[in-house]
């Protein structure tokens, strides 16, 4: 409070302290001066309400004024006083009225808690004594009686008590002195009163100057002319019919509308008798809204009338004849309410994002509604629209909390739109509506998922290292970082390897990349674990299988398994000359390492000592005669047999095949004069020792089987490798899964029997057998020393 108030005031306020604190527990009443500066210090709130200073800030105290809309006081968080915001003007906040009060709440949250403040504003000598006109025109008959009295219309002083008018001056004159009264609503007024007689002849007009004067300290004052035309008789003044005219105005009513309407009559005639009427004493609001009509006293409406601006006018009206004679009366109108204003929503406090993890229960934030009109229309309820986990709960007078009722879930909802509608009592209701955004904020609550449970990756073997296998994709609903996924390969193993070093995955892209170049025929797939991880705190993450299938390309030539040219020997068929056409007399052998078309094998002969004796099976590889063997067909065939697979481009392998067309070995000697590939002339020599080692080679042959046929009691046979059964020795390892490709599955076997009463050894073809008729190590092999002669050099089987 001020330092310099009086110790009247000071008393006064500690009452209105001491009863104010008795009315209600925790409210506080202060009193201090109007016009104080800006900041002045009011009073210590918060030791008045036994608050702590320190949780002012925390608790956002604040201040309220009731329905208006102008800061006047606000409360330091720092140190809880109370101090004075903006300019206070006592005289336009409440008037001509005696005791000016202001109500105001103090607000906290946390909890939420309300006081009741009153503020009483102490009038201060501010204005100055105002007449309604700078100057006052009076018609006085010369024949005025001495003491004729005549009344000059009010100053007005918008202070009040002892601030506003107590005396009024009249210049010294001649002719009047001045009497001051005081009428039924206790405004002073003065009267002139006529000390001497008027002579229009001697004097036609006097002038006067009235000073009223108030009793505050310091003294203010406020001065008006009075001219005084002298006439002839005019002795009755207008008399109203009323002393104090009501009227009530519903706030709102159109303009023009007639208020009140008033009258005063007039004992004389003429223009003695005519009476006009005008404001002798209405305020600067007043004036703007209010009109009168100076023939028939009807005061209208001029402009909007508001009750929340102001409830109750008071005017003064002065009725005056024709030549001066006035009278006064007041008019006093009450504005009523109408339910014209809509509630009011604030926002005090929201909390925004919301975390998608907060309990139903949690308070989000606090409204506060308010109505600007009285009685039932200042009644406010407010609501939120169904369907959205939220609700109001109506806390202390016009303040809600808005809370959740149910669990959050930003993936599902991220923005919540709430509007709040606030209803007021009135008739009929008024509503008004806000809408508040809430967005839910994001917590690492989802992994990433897999757009599928597995995924395959197809590549052709013999890749590129680098080279795209396929790409993985998880979604995170999650938001920002707890979104991003990031790809990594788990540790494991292919074929003994790290999972590492076959393949690798971007981990911002899940592309997945060969880290080397594959082989169908070494492995044709392998899977592997590939995680997704968000980037969340904690992180979540989730696995998928990657299989991975390796297509074959035709990249292996076929591989011919008989005949053999492994070493240094070489294998020979003998073809009986009396086969007949279509005999079977050898069998092609050959695989292929690739699978599918790229390993569907085709046989053609390429060259043959007699195109027309022998003929190959396509697919099969077996070697038959087309005709009957002739006496004059070449007893040594050589026939060069291509193996082709059926891949794109196609690939192939060639191998000689070596028959002899003969019964009896013995008559292989006698073939040392024919030279197959025209260079027996150098190997002359070895013809020799090839026939030596052949006879004796043969007649042991001979006796061995001899010596078979009597211990098992059964025809002796002569074996030869004529597509005998390959040993598992011939099998490279990578051909253990073939089947159905070349001709490694059918294997044949084929009897020579001895003719009887033959001086030399003749050979009958016979049919084929399976696997189980001859073992594979019985094969019939000569050294190259033994056919040297006969055959010349061997051609090497060639793959391509």
């Amino acid at each position: 409070m001020a330092s310099n108030r009086s110790p009247v005031n000071l008393a006064c306020v500690l009452m209105f302290l001491l009863f104010g604190m008795q009315l209600s527990y925790g409210d506080v009443s202060y009193s201090f001066p109007e016009e104080i500066k800006p900041g002045s210090v009011i009073g210590n709130i918060a030791k008045d309400l036994g608050l702590q200073v320190s949780r002012l800030g925390p608790r956002r105290a604040r201040l309220f004024l009731g329905g208006n809309q102008m800061r006047y006081c606000e409360i330091k968080a720092d140190t809880g006083q109370l101090v004075v915001a903006d300019r206070i003007d006592r005289e336009e906040l409440c008037g001509t009225k005696v005791s000016c009060i202001l109500k105001s709440e103090l607000i906290l949250e946390d909890p939420l808690e309300s006081h009741l403040i009153s503020l009483q504003i102490q009038d201060v000598n501010d204005n100055s004594p105002d007449f309604v006109k700078d100057t006052f025109k009076l018609e006085i008959s010369e024949s005025a009686s001495k003491g004729s009295r005549y009344r000059i219309n009010a100053a007005r002083d918008a202070d009040i008590g002892q601030n506003a008018v107590q005396n009024y001056i009249l210049q010294k004159n001649d002719y009047f002195t001045l009497n001051i009264l005081t009428n039924s609503v206790g405004t002073k007024y003065s009267e002139l009163v006529l000390n001497k007689e008027l002579d229009r002849e001697d004097k036609g007009e006097v002038s006067l100057l009235l000073t009223a004067v108030d009793g505050g300290n310091p003294q203010r004052s406020g001065t008006a002319v009075i001219q005084i035309a002298v006439l002839d008789a005019n002795d009755n003044a207008p008399v109203f019919t009323q002393a104090v005219y009501e009227a009530s105005l519903p706030e709102n009513s159109p303009l023009d509308t007639v208020v009140v309407t008033v009258s005063a009559t007039d004992a004389d005639e003429g223009e003695n008798g005519k009476v006009t009427y005008e404001f002798s004493g209405i305020s600067d609001d007043a004036r703007k809204i209010f009109a009168l009509n100076e023939d028939t006293g009807e005061i209208m409406i001029a402009r909007n009338v508001d009750y929340e601006a102001k409830s109750k006018f008071e005017i003064l009206i002065e009725g005056k004849d024709g030549y001066g004679l006035s009278t006064e009366t007041k008019v006093v109108i009450d504005v009523t309410d109408v339910n014209d204003n809509p509630p009011v929503i604030h926002i005090n406090s929201l909390t925004n994002p919301i975390p998608e993890s907060v309990s139903p229960g949690t308070e989000v934030g606090i409204i506060h509604v308010q109505d600007a009109d009285s009685g039932n229309n200042r009644q406010v309820h407010c609501s939120i629209h169904h369907g959205i986990p939220f609700k109001l709960i109506q806390s202390i007078k016009n303040y809600y909390s808005l809370v959740t009722t149910g669990h959050l879930d930003r993936e599902l909802v991220s923005d919540y739109n709430i509007t709040i509608t606030a209803t007021d009592e009135g008739s009929p209701p008024l509503s008004s509506s806000k809408t508040v955004q809430l967005s839910v904020a994001d917590i690492n609550d989802n992994p990433p998922v897999f757009g599928e449970q597995s995924y395959s990756a197809y590549v052709t073997e013999n890749n590129k290292p680098g080279s795209t296998l396929c790409s993985i994709t998880a979604q995170d609903p999650d938001w920002r970082q707890n979104g991003t996924v990031i790809y990594s390969l788990l540790p494991g193993e292919v074929n003994g390897a790290p999972a590492s070093s076959y393949l690798s995955v971007n981990g911002d892209t899940g592309v997945i990349h060969a880290m080397r170049s594959f082989d169908y025929e070494q492995f044709r797939s392998f899977k592997v674990q590939v995680m997704a991880r968000d980037n969340g705190s904690p992180p979540l993450s989730s696995n998928v299988t990657v299989n991975v299938f390796i297509s074959d390309v035709n990249d292996n030539s076929p591989q011919i398994l008989y005949p053999t040219t492994e070493g240094s020997s070489f294998m020979t068929e003998l073809v009986p000359k009396a086969a007949h056409g279509g005999s079977l007399v050898s069998k092609v052998i050959a695989v292929d390492a690739d699978s599918g078309q790229n390993a569907w094998l085709s046989y053609h002969i390429v060259k043959s000592t007699d195109p027309g004796l022998f003929s190959i099976g396509l697919h099969s590889g077996e070697i038959r005669t087309q005709r009957d063997i002739s006496e004059s067909d070449n007893m040594k065939q050589n026939l060069i047999v291509a193996v082709k697979d059926n891949g794109q481009p196609s690939l192939s392998a060639t191998c000689s095949m070596y028959l002899l067309i003969s019964d009896n070995l013995a008559e292989v000697p006698e073939l040392k004069d024919i030279s197959f590939n025209e260079k027996n002339s150098k190997l002359t020599s070895y013809l020799i020792i090839a026939l030596v080692s052949v006879s004796t080679f043969f007649l042991t042959f001979i006796i061995i089987i001899l010596g078979v046929r009597f211990c098992r009691r059964r025809k002796p046979r002569l074996l030869f490798d004529g597509a005998v059964a390959i040993p598992s020795a011939y099998l490279p390892p990578n051909y253990a899964d073939v089947d159905g490709t070349g001709t490694l599955r059918s294997t044949y076997n084929y009897d020579a029997y001895l003719t009887t009463g033959s001086r030399t050894s003749d050979f009958k073809f016979v049919s084929s057998y399976n696997d189980t008729t001859l073992p594979a190590d019985q094969t019939l092999k000569k050294s190259p020393s033994d056919f040297a002669d006969t055959f010349g050099e061997l051609d090497e089987c060639t793959q391509v």
